[in-house]
């Protein structure tokens, strides 16, 4: 078993050395605090870019949940970040998914991803879909709820300990907001609201 991890760890060594790595442009007027100095460029085609495409209960490609803020900024994977409240810090994706998922930290740790754009979850659902879409593709998995206050609405399929919340649009029906990660963060944060 320790050859299988030697052969493994070798193998993802040999690829990092062969990532082409380019130096990200200076901080654009706006951007918040910190900006990561390295970005990585997305490799495999096809397969790389169908893996962009798939937002979990995990995370997103190397975003996993409960990653360490300081190792994703020293791998160049974080592009900025602003200050939340009650320990928490939001930061931007580089690479693939800059511009595509938002990434939540609570005490240096990841504890959730988000999109408005064209990430799916594993089943298929995606921002845009209705919640009666949802519905039809998770089944009894899923359910639609609302928040303490009564003024919104979701839709909220669990997996164990962490959820994947299919939140409203603001202007149209349906789907405005995909976000995974813990239901201690996520869920909670939907029907109690921000904690400041």
């Amino acid at each position: 078993m320790n050859r299988l991890w030697s052969i493994v760890l070798t193998g993802l060594l040999a690829l990092t050395a062969v990532v082409p790595v380019t130096v990200a442009s200076p901080a654009a007027a706006g951007v918040p605090a910190t900006r990561a100095t390295a970005d990585p460029a997305p490799v495999g085609g096809p397969a790389a870019a169908a893996a962009v495409e798939v937002l979990s209960v995990r995370g997103a490609g190397p975003y996993r949940i409960g990653a360490r803020l300081d190792r994703l900024a020293a791998a160049g994977l974080i592009d900025w970040t602003a200050p939340g409240c009650a320990g928490m810090l939001h930061a931007g994706a580089t690479g693939a998914w800059a511009g595509v998922i938002l990434l939540a930290f609570r005490d240096g740790r990841l504890v959730s991803v988000g999109t408005a754009t064209v990430p799916s979850s594993p089943a298929g659902a995606s921002v845009g879909m209705s919640f009666a879409e949802l519905e039809r593709i998770y089944g009894r998995r899923g359910a639609l709820i609302r928040n303490d206050a009564g003024n919104a609405e979701a839709y909220l399929v669990r997996f164990g300990s962490r959820v994947e919340l299919f939140t409203g649009h603001p202007i149209r029906p349906g789907v405005g907001y995909f976000e995974a990660g813990p239901a201690s963060y996520v869920e909670r944060g939907f029907r109690q609201g921000p904690s400041c």
